[in-house]
């Protein structure tokens, strides 16, 4: 008979848990099956956007909680009722549009349901993007400060896109001139990100254990990048998949398969489970 170690695993949802394809292979879903059905709790934790990640836990069958926007956004599967919703003023989005805009940068500023984006139609990254989330954004001119303030918009979070090579660049520059103030994070080898600044994936991974009853040291996080750092760190057992950045390696307890070889449900089985 199976029974559950660590009662409580969260993971990152693209290049963690769904493989380079944007899928979640069969073998990783069961094995999440196995595991809900012996009494653990599994949770994903993203930066995608709600409208974004909604779909997708439900086509795989999760229900309970999703974490979006990477702790600014916390809601119920089935029904999408936010329980927690954070954000950026709009002053707050505008101070950070400013900064951003003093060195060039062209950025997504995302409100609810839908992104804004003054990044060129037609740029690899922003059509890659699209593609990988199924949410467009709404493409806007001038300047991203000037557009927020007009609008009075209050934002989950703003992303840069860069190209793999200038992306540390950026990091560094949008740490020094905005980390004192907001979470400064990376998602994906193409994006820098600006977010409240305690809405991070560690503090939701604290959530849900208390939300859930469940003591830090029985649980597991999963994931592949830097925005996955927190998580890794606060979490029982940090697990970074094969695939993942070298910082994240660095401070997991375990590296695991990849994605594509399924790294998460292998760890479920090896560690979110035992026999007796």
């Amino acid at each position: 008979m199976k029974n559950v170690n660590y009662e409580l695993i969260v993971s990152d949802f693209d290049e963690t848990l769904a493989n380079m394809q944007h899928h979640v292979p069969q073998d990783v879903v069961d094995a999440i099956n196995e595991y809900v059905a012996a009494g653990g709790i599994f949770a994903v934790c993203t930066g995608r956007m709600l409208r974004s990640i909604l779909p997708r836990v439900r086509e795989i069958g999760l229900k309970g909680i999703v974490v979006a926007y990477q702790g600014t956004v916390i809601a119920d599967i089935e029904t999408g009722e936010m329980i927690h919703h954070g954000g950026l003023t709009c002053g707050e989005t505008v101070y950070a549009c400013k900064i951003l805009e003093e060195y060039g940068l062209k950025m997504n500023a995302y409100s609810g349901d839908n992104f804004y984006s003054n990044v060129a139609d037609d740029n690899p990254y922003r059509m890659y993007y699209q593609q990988s989330t199924g949410v467009y954004g709404i493409s806007i001119e001038g300047l991203m400060s000037e557009y927020v303030e007009a609008h009075d918009m209050f934002c989950e979070k703003i992303t840069v896109m860069v190209t793999n090579a200038d992306q540390q660049a950026v990091y560094k520059i949008m740490q020094e001139r905005l980390g004192d103030r907001f979470d400064i994070t990376c998602s994906a080898g193409c994006l820098v990100e600006v977010s409240p600044k305690d809405d991070h994936k560690g503090n939701a991974l604290r959530w849900l254990a208390a939300h859930y009853g469940i003591p830090m040291e029985k649980t597991i996080a999963c994931g592949d990048q830097l925005n996955d750092l927190t998580m890794i760190e606060a979490a029982g057992l940090g697990v970074a998949v094969g695939n993942a950045v070298q910082k994240i390696k660095d401070a997991a307890d375990i590296v695991t398969a990849t994605n594509d070889e399924g790294g998460v449900g292998k760890i479920i089985r090896e560690y979110g489970l035992r026999k007796d």
